[in-house]
């Protein structure tokens, strides 16, 4: 219970400030004000969703991670697949009840949310389509956050679609990690439509600026995935984890509010920060 790198490792809490920024630009989106309290429980509930969700994917994937990742904490016989299993259910269970204490619709968004959690967790390795329920986790985090902070509009929706495209692209290649190469490059294809969707929503200079971070960064990490070197598909995908944060800060600067999106490009250095503590895959 003390080996605390080892539950980071786990849990995965290297990505956990991208989760904060969806929830941050998913807030700010929906165009209602700006109010501490609600915005803290939001972000405690969505790190309970990911930590619990990350907690839960390892439980699932014990028996193939022992084949194909045998350094994961379960394989390795640092923590009983059980123990893992139990505490990511009780994470999930306890973020909805969070979710619901900011409304019912919220509340209700969690539930959708923690089912889809379980439901790519339960079946991502059985089916091709996985990436979509992992983009789907996410469209939901800024749609849950949208009705914490009080509603829905078409600037949630459309930015929460263009983020499910950017992580659909991203766990693609995830799923290829495990053999460091690239199959079918098509698939990535997806990843062009959160550039359209940032495009179109684009106002301001910073969010300007922020764009074309954005495609620079991106470019390059996509650049990794088809040079086929060792190690490429791994530093690929924890790059586009980050730029997670990147497409959240571009947003949220078309919004106006700036000092935000400069809050959640720091969540983009945090994340690649963290990255050198815990594993980002």
């Amino acid at each position: 219970m003390l080996n605390w790198r080892m539950w980071l490792k786990l849990g995965r809490i290297s990505n956990l400030p991208t989760v904060w920024t969806n929830g941050l630009a998913g807030w700010v989106l929906s165009g209602n004000g700006f109010e501490g309290a609600g915005l803290l429980l939001l972000m405690i509930a969505l790190s309970l969703f990911y930590v619990g969700g990350m907690f839960l994917n390892d439980a699932f994937d014990a028996e193939i991670d022992a084949r194909e990742r045998a350094t994961r904490p379960i394989p390795q016989g640092e923590v009983p697949q059980g123990t893992v299993f139990v505490l990511g259910t009780a994470m999930l269970a306890l973020g909805s009840i969070v979710m619901f204490t900011l409304g019912l619709f919220a509340g209700l968004a969690g539930l959708a949310l923690a089912a889809t959690i379980v439901a790519y967790d339960g079946l991502h390795k059985q089916i091709a389509w996985g990436p979509v329920i992992m983009g789907a986790c996410r469209l939901l985090t800024y749609v849950t956050a949208a009705l914490a902070a009080g509603g829905l509009n078409w600037m949630v929706l459309l930015g929460a679609v263009g983020l499910s495209c950017h992580v659909v692209g991203l766990t693609y290649a995830a799923k290829q990690e495990a053999y460091d190469k690239i199959g079918n490059a098509w698939p990535l294809l997806v990843m062009a439509v959160p550039v359209l969707i940032l495009g179109f929503m684009l106002a301001g200079n910073l969010a300007i600026v922020l764009l074309a971070l954005y495609l620079v960064w991106g470019g390059w990490a996509l650049s990794l995935l088809f040079r086929r070197q060792p190690g490429d598909v791994p530093k690929a995908v924890v790059s586009l984890i980050a730029g997670i944060a990147i497409y959240d800060a571009v947003l949220i600067a078309g919004t106006g509010m700036f000092g935000l999106a400069v809050l959640a490009l720091i969540g983009f250095g945090a994340t690649l920060a963290l990255q050198r503590v815990a594993p980002g895959t």
